[in-house]
């Protein structure tokens, strides 16, 4: 299982992107098994509308919600709590609280892999950044 975030969605989502090509090669594999939450729905569909692409966002969600695309881990109550200590205890990272959440559904899950343009990505030590470089 793969976990995938947000700057890969969007990345994959947005032609303009540095990584668009890279993004679409990853996601046409296949053969992966893709994991994303539904704190990363709500980021990246909010982040395509926020820059303009409105038509972008709605194709995504409809993929997102259709169930081709990915599966969607929905978080519990004890999830947000434990990554609320995650965003407090990691205070002197810049992570965001969606970066919080990922950090506890990757570990919760036991997921080595994430498909990420994220750095911050890296710094939870937890999971191998693909695709690599």
């Amino acid at each position: 299982m793969i976990f995938v975030d947000t700057s890969a969605w969007y990345a994959f989502a947005d032609p303009s992107d540095s990584h668009h090509e890279l993004a679409v090669l990853c996601g046409e594999e296949g053969d992966q098994s893709f994991l994303t939450t539904d704190f990363i729905v709500d980021e990246t569909l909010t982040l395509l509308k926020a820059r303009g692409l409105t038509h972008r966002a709605v194709s995504m969600g409809e993929a997102f919600f259709g169930g081709n695309l990915t599966r969607i881990h929905y978080l519990t109550v004890e999830d947000i709590l434990d990554a609320w200590r995650v965003f407090r205890d990691y205070s002197d990272k810049d992570w965001s609280f969606t970066d919080a959440t990922s950090k506890v559904v990757i570990e919760k899950l036991g997921i080595r892999q994430a498909f990420a343009f994220d750095e911050h990505f890296l710094q939870f030590g937890s999971v191998e950044i693909v695709p690599a470089g």
